[in-house]
């Protein structure tokens, strides 16, 4: 079981629970539709990684930022910064033909995370930064969330059960792209302005 980790103690998540299509500017960059309804996709736990390692027989891969959540009885326990990598030319033809993403959404390390530290403030004053090589490709925050978090539980909840230390990855804003080994990113998560996690990543 792949796991993550939160004050050195190690949480094994059963599954991420992911939204796609979150952020407005996200949507018209990848000239997709607004939905009438959220969008999820689940990650197993095999795709859990806390290293940046680009994916075996394929050229190209997209990152996709994203404030991501420990859930616990249900409610936001601690907060990190990850990754979800995405096979975006197999995913285009997925989707064209109607089909699940998982092809393209769930392999294995394809969802990245940082450390996780425990959180229990202001959810709206929460923030996100990617950096890749030193330079800011990424970068949005609670406001710009179509659906926000508490909102997004609540619906999952709807067909699915959180267990203890799933995580709950809240989408990406604009930005994303395409990615190479040597590359190094730093992903930072912050409240109110002020940096609570941070972490850099060299893809290998």
């Amino acid at each position: 079981m792949q796991h993550i980790t939160i004050d050195n103690k190690l949480i094994y998540p059963s599954k991420v629970v992911c939204i796609g299509r979150n952020y407005t500017e996200h949507i018209k960059e990848l000239n997709n539709e607004t939905p009438d309804e959220m969008v999820f996709f689940i990650k197993p736990n095999s795709s859990i990684s806390d290293k940046l390692i680009f994916p075996k027989g394929y050229n190209r891969c997209h990152y996709e930022a994203e404030i991501s959540f420990l859930i616990e009885e249900n409610k936001i326990s601690a907060v990190g910064f990850g990754l979800d990598l995405t096979l975006r030319e197999i995913q285009s033809k997925l989707k064209k033909k109607g089909l699940p993403w998982e092809r393209a959404k769930a392999f294995n390390n394809s969802a990245v995370f940082s450390k996780f530290v425990p959180f229990n403030k202001d959810i709206t004053k929460l923030s996100i930064e990617l950096y890749i090589n030193s330079q800011l490709r990424q970068k949005g925050d609670y406001s710009l969330m179509i659906n926000k978090p508490e909102e997004i539980i609540k619906e999952a909840n709807s067909f699915l059960s959180f267990e203890d230390g799933d995580i709950l990855m809240s989408g990406t804003p604009s930005g994303v792209g395409a990615f190479k080994i040597g590359d190094v990113f730093t992903g930072k998560i912050l409240y109110a302005d002020e940096v609570i996690v941070e972490q850099t990543f060299k893809v290998v």
